[in-house]
């Protein structure tokens, strides 16, 4: 599976007040993710595969206080707490379009999300989720097997294109039911390969053979 992000920046801010000191609290709220429509990554996101994705994300994580975000994207689909900077706190559909709402936190990351909206900074939000593709009729489909791992907080570009990269190819993930890890399996393949175009093969054989001692050991 491939980390898949997407980005949106169709999300307005505003303050709300809360508490009996009247302290405010700042909230997001837009369009977080779309589908059956063709997206500036060129994927597809069937309506069915998303509503499974949301549905399971708001049972599991948004309706147990869990739906945090970060700012910016990690190259991981795990959540960096130490990166946190708001709490996704509603997902909900109107037509093909999943219109989300999040709580911008008093975290380190919130606090700057906080002074970038204050200063008139255009945010927008991207979707991370794990999952295959497969090409169909020159456009990219999303399968069944997508997970949302969160929404995140990320800078609006003047090039798009040059921020969001599509799939990330660095690493493959694999999901256990309950949790994203890393493919270490494939990473080894890979470096097997290596061995041929290496001149000090012998060096790296037994570089290798510690390496998969120790990826036994991981199991």
């Amino acid at each position: 599976m491939k980390l898949i992000t997407e980005h949106t920046e169709n999300v307005k801010y505003f303050s709300e007040s809360a508490g009996p000191n009247g302290e405010k609290k700042f909230v997001i709220e837009g369009i977080f993710m779309q589908a059956e429509q063709l997206n500036r990554n060129s994927r597809i996101y069937p309506k069915t595969v998303l509503e499974n994705a949301v549905d399971r994300y708001v049972t599991n994580y948004v309706s147990k206080g869990r739906a945090v975000g970060e700012l910016n994207h990690p190259e991981s689909p795990s959540i960096n707490l130490d990166k946190v900077s708001h709490r996704i706190t509603n997902l909900s559909w109107d037509g093909n379009d999943v219109i989300g709402k999040a709580l911008i936190l008093n975290t380190p990351m919130g606090i700057i999300v906080k002074g970038l909206l204050e200063g008139g900074c255009q945010l927008g939000v991207s979707s991370r989720g794990m999952g295959t593709v497969d090409n169909k009729n020159g456009k990219t489909t999303v399968n069944d097997d997508f997970v949302l791992s969160t929404v995140d907080i990320v800078q609006d570009p003047s090039a798009p294109s040059a921020f969001v990269n599509g799939i990330m190819e660095s690493v493959d993930w694999v999901y256990d039911g309950s949790n994203f890890i890393a493919n270490k399996i494939d990473a080894f393949a890979e470096n097997i390969k290596k061995i041929n175009q290496q001149k000090n093969s012998e060096y790296y054989t037994e570089s290798l053979s510690k390496e998969f001692t120790n990826l036994l050991k991981s199991f």
